[in-house]
């Protein structure tokens, strides 16, 4: 039996919440003082250094013990194992434990006795590969007292794929009464295992099993963790602060020996706020918070959010198909935070609440005093345990109106959950990068009795749950084939949309896509092929993953055109040529490139439009030999990419959204106006009423995707406005919107301009070819104008009208400052933002607009009605 759940209907929930509230809120005010129990001395504490001759010391001075002759191991381990020794060794692993290892070609066991109550058992793995010992041959399987822990493992391929030459699996086991703690190693067969190092170390009873009777309420759930239950941890982490060695954990001498490490690789958008610290300030230890839960400086530092960001968000790689434990770390260190509602937040697993209203301060009844939260989640299999992340997310709660707009949290640690079949192992790792989660699977259940086994009622409620899923999925696509079936054969629209030969280069000249004439030419192949010198790679003026872009003549060479072939194997290029024709041959507008026509011939897809003199937006900011454009130049580009945006948005009979925004897709014709390109991933926008978004799979480009659209699926006009604004960043700074080798605060253009803005630093990250340029007043407007755009939600970001809008203002600042001063502005003048003081959001009056609530003032901001944005004043 593992844990049960049960899930609570509303008027019961009602209740278990009143019940909580007393329990867990009122009480825990009144109890929280300095008697809290002393730092935890482990009495079991095994450490053996598997293959080594005699003892030897670790860095932290931990005596370690060898395993030859060891009364662990059976009497006859000489004969059935052997041992190897690295050489040379990794500079970056250390000798102890991982220089030797004991090498299993049939199965081993160790065999423990310890006391009663749970252990942290840790394995060492170092595999090396030599001429004696290959470890990428090893395959193997590990269980103890009942529980599969590895399955067909193989730690070469997990070093492969988290890039570290060593590493150690962390699991806890509950040794029942007269009981041993047994270990197996049964290598798969014509293979072997090995092992570099057991460690094995008590912990307090109730230190992450809270009793079998006792709840753990996630959102409407209810959990019953089972002592008989088996975890491996996955991630424990010092949020906001630096790795916590071994030796600073709970205990001076024989601690838990658990190591914290830092957050900031986890951090989800780049979006990393700030990390208030109070190392000189004590920690309040309660009984309900003894100094073993986490090292007191864990709970001297934590992160929260940041003046421009609208959440903290985390992503973690998990497998499919388990339960996952998240236990969260808090304590208010803030001296901005010392009473109750003053900080409130909701807590999101996978975008489905685990938690609301939670106020530290009204948890612990003071500052100082620190807390811990559990919660279980279920991730559901994907088919094939695979794996997928796990996203964490922390949003202020504005419900009761708090004095600061912000969130808090201090540690956190995460352990997957042994299944039904007391089993915790996964596949084996393969590299992978961040995937998009599916919507996660509600698991409902019925309990009749507490205790009892799950395991029929998880299995009945996943093929319930699917039936229904595939009954709904088929209803809702045949529907939708229905109805794409019955527009097409009742509207008067002039685009077909049957099935194009993309496979084959067939040499018939059928065509099964006809345009209307009047707007839309139909090319024939010879034509294109005479226009381009057959494709000759001389006429490339641009590549890309869709084909190459030619330029060309036609009409007996009266015309210049851009004709864009795009690879004919494509399935996803097949339905982004239709796409785009059915979109640009009803759209005409001057900042929207225009279709000329069109060719489908002998499976080619083929686009041609009009010649883009200038190119790309992008060839004329950064990794080009351009010269450098002027700074009004780039507002007058921004403004006419604006236009063409707000004409998809709201001018077409259709709303249109983009989903591709990006500098590349802005073209720039001979007389420098901008047009937006590219309509492959284009989408007919919300018909409105009570259909406020799209559901679709996310697409776009990395860095200008925006998060809530990638979270939800949920496509709607402000996801381009987000991306607008990445772009706007772009034109102002001059570099990509993602660069990898830079530091991990800087990668994301977008994050990156946010923070700078809040740190009144955006000066420093202007493209120093622009110096001199800017009137300080446009520049405020225009930065103002670009934050408002990449606003966590986007019911928070403006319109494309209002962007406009905004961007003319910013023109007419720019040129009223030019004529008050006879000339281009002097560069010598700095530009001030508003002063984020100490970087909480504190919430000012109830009427204060979001771009008021900066240090709980509104000094030096007005709003416009008409636009929708608020305006700095560049006043001192």
């Amino acid at each position: 039996m593992i844990f049960s759940l049960i899930r609570l209907p509303s008027k019961m929930m009602l209740f278990y919440t009143l019940y909580l509230f007393l329990l867990h809120h009122i009480l825990p005010t009144t109890t929280a003082a300095s008697t809290a129990e002393p730092a935890y001395t482990a009495t079991d504490f095994i450490l053996l250094n598997c293959g080594a001759s005699s003892n030897m010391n670790d860095t932290s001075g931990r005596s370690w013990d060898s395993d030859e002759r060891t009364r662990y191991a059976p009497p006859n381990a000489a004969a059935i194992s052997s041992v190897t020794t690295a050489s040379p060794m990794d500079p970056s692993v250390l000798r102890v434990p991982y220089e030797t290892a004991r090498v299993f070609n049939s199965s081993f066991s160790y065999s423990f006795p310890v006391l009663a109550g749970p252990k942290f058992l840790r394995l060492y793995f170092y595999p090396t590969t030599s001429s004696a010992f290959n470890a990428s041959q090893s395959f193997f399987s590990v269980t103890a007292n009942g529980f599969t822990l590895l399955s067909n493992f193989s730690a070469f391929l997990y070093t492969q794929n988290y890039s570290e030459p060593s590493f150690m699996k962390e699991f806890i086991i509950n040794v029942q009464e007269n009981q041993r703690l047994n270990l197996n190693f049964s290598p798969k067969a014509n293979s072997f295992a090995f092992v570099n190092g057991i460690e094995i170390v008590s912990m307090p009873d109730h230190l992450y099993f809270p009793g079998n009777d006792v709840q753990i309420i996630s959102g409407n759930q209810v959990f019953y963790l089972r002592d008989d239950t088996a975890l491996e941890k996955l991630y424990r982490l010092n949020v906001g602060g630096t790795d916590v060695g071994i030796k600073d954990d709970s205990g001076p001498t024989r601690g838990m020996f658990r190591a914290w490490s830092q957050d900031d690789d986890y951090i989800f958008g780049a979006n990393f706020g700030f990390t208030p610290h109070a190392e000189d300030h004590p920690i309040k230890y309660t009984n309900q918070t003894p100094p073993y839960s986490a090292p007191e400086i864990v709970y001297q530092t934590s992160r929260a959010m940041g003046n421009t960001s609208r959440s903290l968000e985390w992503a973690f790689l998990v497998d499919c198909g388990f339960f996952y434990l998240l236990r969260f770390h808090f304590c208010e260190i803030q001296l901005e935070v010392t009473k109750q509602n003053e900080r409130v937040f909701d807590i999101y697993v996978d975008n489905q609440s685990v938690d609301d209203l939670v106020d530290v301060i009204f948890w612990t009844g003071g500052t100082q005093i620190p807390i811990f939260r559990d919660y279980i989640v279920w991730v559901p299999d994907d088919g094939r345990r695979g794996k997928k992340d796990l996203r964490l997310s922390l949003s202020p709660d504005t419900q009761g109106l708090p004095k600061h707009i912000n969130v808090l949290l201090n540690g956190l640690e995460i352990f997957k959950l042994s299944d039904a079949n007391r089993s915790l192992a996964a596949a084996n790792s393969e590299p992978t990068g961040i995937s998009l989660p599916p919507p996660p699977l509600k698991v409902p259940r019925n309990k009749k009795n507490k205790l009892s086994s799950v395991i029929y009622p998880i299995i009945g409620s996943l093929i319930g749950f699917l039936a229904m899923f595939i009954a709904v999925s088929s209803f809702l696509i045949f529907r939708r084939r229905r109805k794409i079936k019955d527009s097409l054969s009742t509207s008067g629209a002039k685009v077909s949309l049957v099935p194009l030969p993309i496979a084959s280069r067939s040499t018939t000249n059928d065509s099964s896509l006809p345009l209307p004439s009047d707007l839309c030419r139909r090319f024939s192949l010879d034509e294109l092929k005479m226009a381009t010198g057959n494709f000759n790679d001389n006429f490339v003026i641009g590549k890309g993953g869709f084909g190459n872009v030619y330029k060309g003549l036609i009409d007996h060479g009266a015309s210049t055109v851009a004709i864009k072939r795009l690879k004919s194997s494509s399935s996803q290029g097949a339905r982004e040529f239709l796409n785009e024709i059915e979109m640009l041959s009803k759209l005409r507008h001057l900042h929207l490139v225009s279709l000329v026509g069109y060719c489908n011939e002998n499976g080619e897809m083929i686009l041609v439009y009009d010649y883009m003199a200038h190119g790309t937006l992008r060839d004329h900011l950064y990794n080009s030999d351009n010269s450098s454009l002027k700074w009004k130049q780039r507002l007058q580009i921004c403004i006419g990419a604006a236009k063409g945006l707000q004409y998809l948005h709201t001018g077409a009979k259709q709303s249109i959204i983009h989903r591709d925004v990006k500098s590349t897709n802005i073209l720039l014709d001979e007389k420098w106006v901008a047009k937006v390109s590219d309509f492959g991933l284009s989408k007919v926008g919300p018909t409105g009423g009570a259909h406020t978004h799209v559901s679709t799979v996310v697409k776009g480009s990395i860095g200008y995707v925006d998060p809530e659209y990638y979270k939800r699926q949920q496509l709607t006009d402000k996801s381009d406005i987000y991306s607008f604004g990445v772009v706007l960043f772009e034109v102002l700074c001059a570099r990509p919107a993602v660069i990898p080798s830079f530091p991990r605060e800087q990668v994301s253009l977008a994050e990156w301009g946010k923070f700078c803005y809040s740190k009144r630093m955006i000066e420093q990250i202007i493209d120093t070819n622009l110096e001199g340029q800017i009137a300080p007043e446009c520049l405020s407007k225009f930065v103002e104008t670009a934050v408002m755009c990449l606003g966590e939600k986007g019911i928070e970001r403006p319109t494309m009208s209002d962007v406009v809008w905004s961007l003319e203002f910013a023109m007419q600042l720019q040129e009223a400052a030019e004529d008050r001063r006879g000339s281009a502005v002097d560069g010598g003048e700095n530009f001030v933002l508003m002063d984020p003081s100490y970087p909480l959001v504190e919430r000012g009056e109830p009427n204060a607009t979001d771009e008021e609530i900066f240090s709980g003032h509104n000094d030096g901001v007005s709003r416009s009605k008409s636009s929708g944005l608020s305006t700095v004043s560049s006043e001192n």
